[in-house]
């Protein structure tokens, strides 16, 4: 039985992939390799990954796009490779949905190291979540209206709530602390991996996207109340 974690690397150009390839393979990951955008959604659609390297540059599909479509339906950690320095494109790929962004020219080892980083990030994540939902049940969550289950899926009003990364740990943040006023620079702090990255106006467009998904479920009742100019809080849960 192959117990390696799967990584997909979406790179068109050889050079870069193979000394990348062997680099991943001597820590031990299963490398699967697509060489357009087209190819790695399909890829992703049919296959379990544990991590995504996506280039920018590919010669069918934008690398922006592609990582917009792939955050439809799926929440792998995702890195994306490029040849621009851009600051505007390094934010765009982290908001987007993007765990960490590396420009060209660059080192297997870098690569690794961020991947490593970012793997442990998510256990640390992982292992704070089940610690929380072992030893503090949040009983206040159990009513039907918005409530946080075992798996951790949060729900409205009984529906499952499809969302982003961000903004699932948006609305828990909200959840585990009702009617507490986070400001836009805590939300990001919070819930950002890279809040030097990112700009106030994120935390704006991830609340108003999770009010959109709440309104489809249910639009007689906002539990997010805005604190003009200052942030956020939720409602408390009744």
């Amino acid at each position: 039985m192959n117990n390696k974690k799967q990584i997909l690397c979406i790179e068109d150009d050889a050079a870069i992939l193979m000394p990348l390839r062997y680099a991943l393979e001597r820590e031990e990951w299963q490398v699967t390799w697509a060489n357009t955008g087209t190819q790695a959604i399909e890829l992703i659609q049919q296959y379990h990954y544990d991590f995504i390297i996506l280039d920018i540059g590919l010669p069918d599909i934008n690398g922006f796009d592609v990582c917009k479509k792939i955050r439809l339906f799926n929440h792998t950690p995702l890195l994306f490779l490029t040849a621009r320095d851009d600051e505007i494109d390094r934010i765009v790929g982290l908001e987007i949905g993007a765990d960490d962004y590396c420009t060209k020219p660059f080192s297997s080892r870098e690569i690794v190291s961020r991947i490593k980083a970012i793997w442990r990030r998510m256990e640390i994540q992982s292992q704070l979540q089940a610690t929380q939902t072992r030893v503090d049940p949040q009983p206040a969550l159990s009513k039907a209206w918005l409530c946080i289950d075992e798996s951790l899926q949060i729900h409205y009003h009984g529906t499952a709530l499809q969302l982003t990364r961000y903004e699932y740990r948006l609305l828990k943040l909200l959840i585990d602390h009702p009617e507490h006023v986070f400001s836009r620079q805590q939300l990001m702090d919070h819930i950002w991996e890279h809040p030097e990255h990112s700009l106030e106006r994120t935390v704006d467009t991830h609340i108003k996207s999770l009010r959109q998904k709440l309104k489809q479920i249910s639009a007689e009742y906002d539990p997010i109340t805005t604190h003009r100019g200052f942030g956020y809080s939720l409602k408390r849960i009744l």
